[in-house]
């Protein structure tokens, strides 16, 4: 698959990914090698929902809200596999390891988020996750997720 034809600006993550605001939390791809690697960032706002309560006298991001993001980007790399049925298409994340967090992710910081497929075995896709502010690494761990057909019913 060729890169320039991917064009994974917001629009094309729309089409791919079911979440939407406040839960889409990839703005764009930056790069994307099919079959290895992805490159995404999240612009990390004040006016994101969360930091209302986390936590009012200084917002910081959540670190589930981190890894939901490195786990959207991780369904992009998925996407980017083979040609899909996209729209009967869900990503489920089904487990996380390893994960650590190194650094505060604030509003105003641009949230790099960096895949990398490890394996496929037995319906399950793992992958290599780091999240990454002005070349700190923010959050890694090692993610796994499976990829299911929905009925045309649901």
């Amino acid at each position: 698959m060729n890169i320039e034809k991917l064009n994974f600006d917001i629009h094309k993550i729309l089409t791919l990914l079911p979440h939407r605001y406040p839960f889409l939390m990839v703005d764009r791809v930056l790069e994307l090698e099919p079959h290895k690697s992805i490159k995404a960032l999240k612009n990390v706002t004040v006016n994101e929902p969360f930091f209302t309560g986390h936590f009012p006298q200084r917002p910081v991001m959540p670190g589930v809200m981190i890894l939901e993001a490195l786990a959207q980007t991780a369904a992009l790399l998925t996407f980017s596999e083979e040609e899909q049925d996209f729209e009967n298409t869900l990503y489920y994340f089904v487990g996380i390891d390893g994960a650590r967090f190194k650094r505060v992710v604030e509003p105003g910081d641009q949230l790099i988020l960096n895949v990398t497929f490890e394996r496929y075995m037995r319906g399950i896709w793992k992958f290599k996750a780091v999240a990454e502010v002005e070349g700190s690494v923010a959050c890694e761990a090692e993610l796994m997720c499976t990829v299911k057909k929905m009925d045309a019913a649901q």
